[in-house]
């Protein structure tokens, strides 16, 4: 349906008839200022969670959460190549489970968001496009192609019909309101041009015709044709407008953090300067924000794309990659939803008046005839706090942030000020013991011609593997004459290997000669080394390795990774085994289930470089390689990119695999490692992640939303002083107090330090008010403390406490 004039809206009507007739009037619209749903503007907040990044008994405890934080909507990718792995054989069991995964959205009353690309990138294998496509005759992807097309169709029609067999789209009752067709094609589209306009065209057209009742959006496509809506995506999105004046202003990614590559350092996104971006997309008259990720999870087999993705799909999110609630994110992003729908109802009714009030400063007030008022306060300075006058009043603005008052009066929320606790998770080691290791080694001696194919030249691995597998041997001998000088003492031949694959292993005559490996940036990469070559035949065998997209490895054609295929070869006792530290090496034990619910890891420090199965199913690849980057201090204000705020720096980048608790069972779960590079799998252990240290540190006039009440009109009847929240894990206690100071105390969680201005009594209340307690709360005023330490001084609270186990494990 087309809109031709700029005071329509988009309508798209249902009606769904359910038992005892009731009638109940079904719709999503949209119109400039917001989603509409069933005749409500609405200010959405969504958060990503992909459904094969975790597993479906995550999937409740996610969706819940997401809900907790003050989500409205849950979004997720759809991956083709996981659905379809081959032409017309589908997929939808276990993690792949998708009408599973929204209806759980649905039972937690939640909104889904859809996007089905189908081509999704979202650092997954292929892009998400199953490699069986690369050999359609006569295609080309993402263009006015008709092979493409046909297939891409013949998907999307797939999962919008499975969508409908179960009535899971708002006309229909259900709770998806949005999909998306393609994904960040812009860039493409104009590199081809008329083709790529042309595609555009189509997959708009096509998306629309299937009937879904729900708006269709593309993201980052500037020419989205109507009724389609163009959206964003980045780090921030306030300089963003949609391309027609009658689409809402979306938001599908604002990116919490940054994916982490093998060698590379972590990325930390602080919350403070989120929260400002997201409020600055607010105010400029956004409707919907999408956190790209909510919770990230883990690229469990081969499915980290990239390449050189790990396997923890982390991404800083506010579920971290277990699952666990990751604060001070979570929580203050939590706030700044609660005090940005307190402003709805003025958002979505008026346009900003925008005023300066500053160098650097600027206010947007939004009122309405009915007497609705919201203003945001921003101060884009990134090096001083600024003291600002707005309707005869004066507020305080730190760098580089935004205070919101729902009322244009009160404060209820600033960007930049953390009233929520840190917690600190670790890895800690549990009782659970590997029982005694065995090995087999690839024997590269053993490839024979059944399992190897003849070519003059060398052959794409991707053409040859077809994306079974990780590995492809290169195979090829070279004869030396007895007479040779470097026979005799001369020095050695110099190999040279130039790849533009991921990583390469080099074998002469059976033996590890050398590695090498590319980057995610720069994939070409040369191999220069010596060898030792022998008179006579030499065999040279090149394990070339992808990292992210009749061949393999003789362990893989075996199945030694399932509990029904280890006793097809002859495994080695590991006492022996340890002190070869064989390259391509296999190694298996069994181990127990340990007791409680924290999440589980694998610690892999000991070993180089390969992959992990838990009862035939694939954890992952693993790498210790270590990082490099600039891990200096991190600092909110200013515009952030991934090379600020880095984590990690010489450390592995990822030492710790999760393991999922339902993957295991309560006795003898087979571990199954393979060793690329040669390692000591005596020192793998199983850790479970904990919170194990908490911290707040909050001001005597922190905002807070109880001081402000509509009756009144921004004058509350008393002021309500905030208060430290402190709150361990279930099953957790507090049980010390690490660091104590009502005062002037300065520093951050793990070294705050006492300032010039300390209450005595500190430690004493925090210890009779927290000790034994797995949550509490302390309100900040003098009266708590025995008296004012230091008068006319603003004064903060400033704690750290230690969470430990209860002796009675709480499941929550």
């Amino acid at each position: 349906m087309e809109t031709n004039s700029v005071s329509k809206m988009l309508f798209l009507f249902c009606l769904a008839l359910f038992m005892g007739s009731q009638l109940i009037h079904c719709s999503v619209t949209y119109d400039k200022k917001a989603i509409i749903i069933n005749g409500q503007r609405r200010i959405l907040f969504s958060g990503s969670i992909h459904y094969p990044r975790s597993t479906p008994e995550m999937w409740e405890d996610l969706i819940q959460k997401a809900k907790d934080g003050g989500l409205d909507v849950v979004e997720t990718y759809v991956f083709w190549n996981v659905h379809e792995p081959s032409p017309g054989n589908y997929n939808f069991e276990g993690r792949y489970d998708l009408v599973r995964f929204v209806k759980t959205i649905q039972k937690a009353g939640l909104y889904a968001h859809l996007r089905i690309g189908p081509y999704v990138c979202a650092e997954w294998n292929f892009g998400g496009f199953p490699v069986w496509l690369k050999y359609v005759p006569g295609i080309s992807f993402r263009t006015d192609n008709e092979p493409f097309k046909r297939a891409m169709q013949g998907f999307t029609e797939k999962i919008v019909g499975l969508m409908k067999s179960e009535n899971l789209f708002e006309s229909q009752g259900g709770p998806i309101i949005l999909s998306q067709i393609e994904n960040e094609y812009g860039a493409q589209s104009k590199l081809l041009g008329a083709a790529g306009q042309n595609y555009v065209n189509w997959a708009a057209d096509m998306a629309v015709k299937l009937g879904t009742g729900v708006p269709w959006v593309m993201c980052k496509e500037d020419d989205a044709p109507d009724p389609v809506i163009n959206t964003c995506n980045g780090f921030y999105c306030d300089q963003f407008s949609p391309n027609k004046p009658y689409k809402p202003t979306i938001w599908t990614e604002s990116w919490t953090g940054w994916f982490t590559e093998f060698g590379g350092p972590i990325h930390k996104r602080p919350v403070q300067d989120l929260a400002f971006a997201v409020a600055r997309f607010i105010q400029k008259g956004g409707s919907f924000v999408n956190y790209y990720m909510y919770h990230g999870g883990t690229n469990f087999g081969r499915t980290a794309g990239g390449p050189f993705i790990t396997t923890s799909y982390d991404y800083d999110a506010p579920l971290d990659e277990y699952g666990l609630i990751r604060q001070p994110k979570y929580g203050h992003l939590k706030e700044l939803h609660k005090a940005i729908k307190m402003c709805e109802r003025a958002l979505v009714s008026a346009d900003p008046i925008v005023t300066s009030i500053g160098s650097f400063q600027q206010a947007h007030l939004y009122s309405t005839e009915k007497g609705d008022c919201a203003a945001f306060l921003s101060n884009y300075d990134t090096k001083s706090a600024a003291r600002v006058m707005f309707n005869n009043m004066h507020y305080n603005l730190p760098p580089w942030s935004i205070s919101i008052l729902p009322d244009c009066r009160n404060v209820v929320f600033n960007t930049a000020k953390v009233g929520v606790q840190t917690s600190h998770m670790e890895m800690l080691p549990i009782n659970t013991q590997m029982l005694s290791w065995e090995s087999f080694d690839e024997d590269i001696s053993s490839l024979d011609d059944s399992s190897t194919i003849s070519a003059p030249g060398l052959l794409e691995q991707i053409n040859v593997t077809r994306d079974t597998s990780d590995y492809l041997w290169y195979i090829t001998s070279v004869d030396i004459g007895s007479s040779e000088s470097f026979l005799q003492g001369g020095e050695l031949p110099t190999l040279i290997v130039q790849s533009t694959g991921h990583a390469v292993h080099i074998f002469v005559n059976g033996q590890l000669s050398g590695s090498a490996f590319g980057t995610r940036e720069n994939r070409r990469f040369t191999y220069i080394g010596k060898v030792n070559l022998r008179a006579g035949t030499n065999r040279i065998a090149l394990l070339s390795v992808a990292v992210g997209l009749p061949v393999g490895l003789k362990g893989e054609a075996m199945n030694l990774v399932s509990p029904n295929g280890i006793s097809s070869v002859e495994w080695m006792q590991s006492s022996i085994a340890a002190q070869k530290h064989q390259p391509l090496t296999w190694h298996k034990t069994y181990f127990n289930a340990p007791d409680g619910d924290e999440p589980l890891a694998l610690d892999m420090e000991g070993m180089g470089k390969g992959q992990i199965w838990i009862n035939g199913q694939s954890i992952g690849r693993y790498w210790t390689a270590y990082a490099t980057g600039n891990c200096n201090d991190c600092s909110y204000a200013g515009s952030y990119r991934p090379p600020k705020c880095q984590l990690g720096c010489g450390q592995p980048t990822q030492r710790w695999y999760h393991v999922p608790r339902s993957w295991l069972k309560p006795t003898e779960n087979l571990l199954v490692v393979f060793e690329e590079l040669g390692g000591d799998p005596s020192r793998i252990s199983l850790v479970k992640r904990s919170v194990t240290t908490v911290c707040a540190d909050v001001s005597e006039y922190h905002p807070t939303i109880k001081n402000w009440q509509i009756e009144s009109y921004g004058k509350p009847e008393e002021f309500h002083r905030p208060k430290v929240h402190l709150r361990c894990s279930p099953g957790q206690a507090i049980s010390s107090i690490k660091f104590a100071s009502f005062g002037t105390p300065f520093g951050t969680c793990g070294n705050y330090q006492q300032g010039t201005c300390h209450a005595p009594t500190s430690y004493a209340i925090l210890e009779k008010k927290c000790i034994g307690k797995q949550r509490c709360a302390v309100t900040i005023a003098n009266s708590n403390f025995g008296q004012d330490p230091c008068p006319k001084v603003l004064k903060r609270l400033s704690v750290e406490a230690i969470c430990t186990p209860t002796t009675t494990n709480w499941r929550g």
